[in-house]
C-alpha cells in the first residue's frame, strides 16, 4: 500500500491525497459505506462502483469469521471471491463487537472469550489468530485487534485498557509479519489509536502507534457516546503526533458535521453505518439538509429527491414516491434511501477533496456545516 499526500489546506489541516492498493486507488478524503457481513445493506455491488462511486468498502472479522466462516471465504478465494467485489476492502478487527457484548465475553491478556449471538457457542479471539483470520478474509487494509474502551470510562481503566491495545499490536505485527497473503496481493495492517477522552493517554497512544511505522494508522474509541466536542478535542491532539505521511483512519464517524470537522482536522478515511441505517428508518441526507421522509409534506411533492446531488436514483425517484413505498413497507424503499444516502456521503467527500485542491476549503466547510445538518 502507498499513500501520496498530494496538497494541504492552509486554513486548516484537512489534505487531499491518494492511497493506492492491488485492489486500486482510493482518493482521499474518503468514506468507506459498512458492509459488516459481506454485504452493503440493500445495495448490490454494481450499484456501489455506478451510483455510490464506493471507492473501498468494509468488511467485519467478528460476523465474517462466524458466517459464512473461514472454511467457505478461502475455497471463495476471499471476500473478494465471495462478493464479487473488486475495489479495495477494509476489515475492522472485530474488537468493537467483540467488546461490545459485556454479558457473553471475557477479556484476559490472551485476548478475548466470547459466545457467538448465533448460536451461543464458545470462541477465543486473540492478536494471532485476528491476523490469520484476516489474512483468510483477505481485505486491502486489516486492523490490528484492540480494545474499545465504554463511555465514560474512569481514567484506571482507559489507562490499562490502552496498554493492552499497546501490547496486543506488537503481537499483531509480529503475526502479520510473520505470515503472507493467500491471494496473490498485497494488506497493510493499521494499529489503533485509544486513550477513551483522556488527553495524556491519547498522547501517550498516539505516539506509540506512531513509532510502529505501519502504513496507515486508525482512531479508534471516538463517536461512543462522548460530547462531539471532546471527539473534535481527541481527534486534534492525535493527528498532531501521527505522521502526515500515512493515512488518518477516524473509525465510526460519523454525521456530515462530524466527517467536515475530521477532515478540517487531518482525517483521511471515515466510516459509519448511519447513511443506510438512517436510510431504512426514513432519513435522507441531501445537499440541502436532512430529511424525514414519513412526513406528510412530502406526500404530494413530486420533485426529485436530490436533483443537484445527480445519479440516477437521487434524480429518478420522487420524493412522493420514497414517501409511498417507506409507507407501505416495500423493500425498494430501503435500496433506494440506502443508495441515496451512500452517494450523499460519496459526494460530500468528494466535494472536500476538490474545495482542498482549489484552495477554498475553509469557506466552503463553513457554509456546508450549517446548510447540510438543517431539517428541512
Amino acid at each position: 500500500m502507498k499513500f501520496d499526500l498530494e496538497k494541504k489546506d492552509t486554513k486548516t489541516r484537512a489534505r487531499a491525497g491518494k492511497i493506492t492498493t492491488d485492489h486500486g486507488e482510493i482518493l482521499t478524503p474518503i468514506f468507506m459505506p459498512v458492509g459488516t457481513a459481506g454485504t452493503v445493506k440493500a445495495v448490490h455491488q454494481r450499484e456501489l462502483e455506478n451510483d455510490v462511486n464506493a471507492q473501498i468498502i468494509l468488511g467485519n472479522t467478528y460476523h465474517l469469521y462466524l458466517r459464512p466462516g473461514l472454511d467457505i471465504l478461502s475455497k471463495a478465494g476471499g471476500l473478494h471471491g465471495f462478493n464479487g467485489w473488486k475495489r479495495p476492502i477494509l476489515t475492522d478487527s472485530g474488537g468493537y463487537q467483540v467488546f461490545s457484548m459485556k454479558e457473553i465475553r471475557k477479556i484476559s491478556e490472551e485476548g478475548v472469550q466470547f459466545n457467538s449471538h448465533i448460536d451461543g457457542s464458545k470462541h477465543l479471539f486473540t492478536p494471532e489468530n485476528v491476523m490469520d483470520i484476516q489474512r483468510v478474509i483477505g481485505a486491502d487494509i486489516i486492523m490490528a485487534f484492540d480494545e474499545c474502551p465504554p463511555y465514560p470510562s474512569d481514567y484506571n481503566y482507559a489507562e490499562k485498557s490502552m496498554h493492552l491495545t499497546h501490547r496486543w499490536l506488537k503481537r499483531c505485527i509480529k503475526r502479520f509479519g510473520e505470515t503472507e497473503g493467500r491471494y496473490g496481493y498485497s494488506q497493510a495492517l493499521f494499529p489503533i489509536v485509544q486513550g477513551s477522552t483522556y488527553k495524556d493517554l491519547r498522547i501517550q497512544s498516539a505516539e506509540f502507534i506512531a513509532a510502529q511505522d505501519q502504513p496507515g494508522n486508525a482512531i479508534g474509541g471516538l463517536s461512543v457516546g462522548e460530547p462531539a466536542e471532546d471527539m473534535y478535542a481527541m481527534l486534534e491532539v492525535v493527528n498532531n503526533i501521527l505522521p502526515e505521511s500515512k493515512p488518518r483512519y477516524l473509525m465510526g464517524v460519523g454525521t456530515p458535521e462530524n466527517i467536515l470537522e475530521g477532515i478540517a482536522l487531518g482525517t483521511d478515511m471515515f466510516d459509519c453505518v448511519m447513511p443506510t441505517r438512517n436510510a431504512r428508518n426514513g432519513m435522507l441526507f441531501t445537499t440541502q439538509g436532512i430529511i424525514n421522509i414519513k412526513n406528510k409534506k412530502w406526500e404530494d411533492d413530486f420533485s426529485p429527491i436530490d436533483e443537484e446531488l445527480g445519479g440516477y436514483v437521487s434524480t429518478f425517484y420522487t420524493k412522493a414516491y420514497l414517501k409511498h413505498l417507506v409507507k407501505c413497507q416495500e423493500l425498494l424503499a430501503a435500496q433506494i434511501a440506502s443508495i441515496h444516502n451512500l452517494r450523499f456521503y460519496l459526494w460530500l467527500v468528494g466535494e472536500a477533496r476538490k474545495h482542498i485542491l482549489e484552495g477554498d476549503f475553509y469557506e466552503w466547510k463553513a457554509v456546508m456545516v450549517k446548510k447540510l445538518m438543517q431539517r428541512l
